[in-house]
């Protein structure tokens, strides 16, 4: 719900904001540039001495004002009317006439209005609510997404448009929601439904000295009244004695008698004024000029975050399913919540969901995070979710857990769980373990024990359905095609094989764009000879011979070498290793990219240690190799036999003489002695704690054991810093790629 309160104002009013945004942005200059004409503060004159030094000058002058930029005026009756003229406000002195920029009244009348008038206001209005729902409701999603106020600044994850959107949000959040309130409480004021506190009048005294005037500078109220606090004063009719001076200050408005100098009455600013008055300020920045500039910068921000927000809408639409004849949860006999991080569990929910449709049911597919209150026609419940990390719930289940606790079940609804994920993982299916444990602490009833699904294997889950039919007495087929990226071919051109002495085969395999013989435009181009674009530690997606689910491996490589480089070790009974295990330079695969912006090591000089274990360390070798800054670099890799598996061993000696790598320190698990990584890193406590008290950053690549080990090692090496590797984690300073 609170995704879709986000969204709804920024597809439907994203040109607009972004447009009050950018004019907004031009006019908030205008203090700055206004503050520069009207020069440093000099002696503070009062309203005494300036009126008097300007009516000498100008003698026949009515009004004279000062803005809120500091900037003097002084009006005078002139045959062809009123006459401005500028005033030094130091000295009192006529600086010469005084224009409006064009340029800035047009600015401001389209940003209150778009010159249509009283519809206009409505449109400004809505732009800048628009903009307050943004922010408030941006705001709540980052709190939820990040786990809580308390990390509301942490690191943002995602992908490169969703960290650029988290992260810029959060830094204009404050000035976004200062200009969202303050625009429609201006618009509101505009349309007469708020009232500005100045449309009214104070009476005139009724008695005044009447007798001769004396000069202005003489009178005793304006000479204790510094020029600071004036807004405007308005002297009386030439030649009439009983007329008298209206002044008008920051704190209210009053009257001063031309004959005895004295404030004849003098009345405070209304609540409602003065309340106009501070939102007027802080939107427009008149009186501050610096926030002026800072709110027109954080403007400049706006869109940015329409074009970002905008990628991330189409993307999680484009990804979204095509679930035919969904109907409402209250109405549905089936539930199906799905849990899912990358959205590949949807597509097995789409089949299920499909299936049991065909079947003659009335099913409500939803996110597990949709949990409603109640389902009150539904008699059965399916709960397909995958797992994240270490047993963590994924995105779209991330709040399943908590708003169970409000889940009020009909006697007869019952459930079925089923888990995806890989076995190769310690905690396989961890959490749909978790939330069967739950359900049945509801007090709900499973009709079949949870099922588990390995790594995506539609036979299994065709094997499930047909179990899950015969407990439903009806037939259950169902076909799940997953959806592959369009894939490339690329050829080997080289393998360095390693590890067969400790029966462990891995090879680093290099590939390349095949030639081509074709001799058209592209060709001359060049454009299909070029890799797809990627970065070392993205990932490669292959999909062997004979199956449709690809396999992933991280980049030791990055486009811009001509070459695809990964490291990979034999599994046995694993398709895809064996198939690449099995190649020889020439021969061809089929492959496509994948961004993993989250492992990188970032930018700036603060170390980086480095932690691997078996082909966990292309990536890192990687990263090594273009560390031409020399940025410190600390490297923890573990292997089982030098003489066998010395991964990149040659070039990490070559970074080592040339200072791309600080420190290498290899374990190796099958010699006298032997030892693994964490055993590298117990033995070099004091360093580590040194390198993190400088605020090193930690990266962690290769299985999910050896990354269980290092949390472990990390968290008792640091625990005299008060520091542990989750909440390093939570700050963008822990980074893993575990398989």
């Amino acid at each position: 719900m609170l995704r879709r309160i986000h969204s709804l104002p920024g597809l439907l009013a994203g040109l607009l904001v972004m447009f009050m945004a950018l004019s907004g942005a031009f006019l908030s200059l205008q203090p700055t540039i206004e503050r520069w004409q009207a020069g440093a503060a000099g002696t503070q004159l009062s309203v005494a001495e300036l009126s008097g030094a300007v009516a000498r000058q100008l003698p026949n002058v009515s009004r004279i004002v000062r803005m809120a930029s500091g900037t003097v005026i002084a009006y005078s009756d002139g045959a062809a009317g009123q006459v401005a003229t500028r005033v030094d406000p130091a000295t009192g002195s006529v600086l010469g006439p005084y224009e409006t920029s064009p340029v800035f009244a047009f600015m401001t009348e389209l940003h209150r209005s778009l010159f249509l008038g009283q519809g206009g206001h409505w449109v400004a209005g809505i732009a800048a609510l628009s903009m307050l729902v943004l922010s408030i409701s941006g705001m709540l999603l980052v709190v939820a997404r990040l786990g809580g106020w308390s990390r509301v600044f942490w690191a943002a994850k995602g992908t490169l448009k969703q960290r650029l959107h988290v992260d810029v949000g959060r830094i204009v959040l404050v000035a976004l929601l200062l200009s969202g309130l303050t625009g429609a409480y201006m618009s509101l004021v505009s349309l007469g439904v708020v009232s500005s506190g100045q449309d009214g009048f104070i009476a005139f005294p009724s008695a005044v000295d009447g007798g001769a005037p004396v000069p202005v500078s003489d009178l005793a109220a304006l000479q204790a009244l510094p020029l600071s606090q004036l807004r405007e004063l308005v002297f009386p009719a030439p030649g009439d004695p009983t007329d008298i001076f209206t002044i008008t200050t920051k704190t209210g408005q009053g009257f001063v008698d031309q004959a005895s100098g004295a404030m004849l009455d003098f009345v405070p600013n209304s609540l409602s004024q003065t309340v106009y008055e501070a939102f007027y300020t802080l939107h427009t920045g008149q009186g501050i000029a610096w926030l002026g500039l800072a709110l027109g910068l954080a403007a400049l921000a706006v869109p940015v975050m329409a074009g970002s927000g905008m990628l991330i809408w189409w993307s999680r639409r484009r990804n979204q399913p095509n679930l035919k004849h969904n109907v409402a949860a209250g109405a549905a006999d089936t539930i199906i919540l799905v849990g899912s991080e990358g959205n590949s569990t949807w597509g097995f929910a789409t089949a299920l969901h499909d299936g049991l449709t065909l079947a003659g049911h009335r099913v409500h597919t939803a996110p597990m995070n949709a949990l409603a209150r109640h389902y009150h026609k539904a008699s059965r419940m399916f709960v397909l979710t995958a797992t994240y990390g270490d047993g963590a719930a994924p995105q779209t289940a991330s709040r399943f857990l908590s708003r169970l606790g409000h889940f009020r079940a009909s006697p007869n609804l019952a459930f079925a769980v089923l888990g995806f994920g890989d076995r190769s993982f310690a905690h396989f299916c961890q959490f749909a373990t978790d939330v069967e444990t739950a359900l049945l602490a509801k007090g709900l009833k499973a009709f079949q024990p949870a099922g588990a699904i390995d790594r995506q294997s539609s036979q299994a889950f065709a094997q499930w359905g047909n179990e899950t039919g015969k407990l439903l007495g009806m037939p259950l087929h169902l076909v799940h095609a997953p959806t592959v990226p369009r894939t490339r071919k690329l050829v080997l051109i080289e393998r360095d094989d390693y590890g067969v002495e400790v029966q462990a085969p891995t090879s680093v395999l290099r590939f390349a764009v095949p030639s081509t013989k074709s001799a058209g435009v592209t060709a001359w181009l060049g454009l299909g000879r070029r890799l797809p674009r990627f970065e070392v530690g993205d990932l490669v997606g292959i999909v062997p011979p004979g199956s449709a689910i690809p396999r992933y491996y991280s980049l030791a490589s990055s486009s811009r070498g001509g070459v695809l480089e990964i490291c990979v070790r034999t599994q046995t009974g694993g398709v895809c290793s064996e198939f690449l295990h099995a190649l020889s330079p020439g021969d061809e695969i089929e492959a496509f990219v994948k961004s993993n912006p989250d492992f990188r090591p970032g930018r700036g000089r603060t170390p980086v240690i480095m932690i691997g274990a078996g082909t966990g360390i292309a990536p890192l070798a990687g990263f090594i190799r273009r560390n031409r800054q020399r940025r410190p670099v600390h490297l923890y890799w573990g292997g089982r036999d030098p003489r066998s598996d010395f991964l990149y061993a040659v070039e990490m000696a070559q970074c080592l003489d040339d200072a791309r790598l600080t420190r290498f320190k290899p374990a190796f698990s099958r010699t006298v002695g032997g030892s693994y990584v964490q055993d590298g890193l117990r033995a070099d406590t004091t360093t580590i704690r040194d390198l993190v008290g400088q605020g090193a950053r930690i990266m962690v690549c290769g299985g999910s054991d050896m990354a269980r080990g290092v949390r472990s090692a990390l968290d008792d090496i640091l625990a005299p810093l008060g520091e542990t590797a989750q909440h390093l984690k939570a700050t963008g300073r822990y980074l893993e790629d575990v398989y």
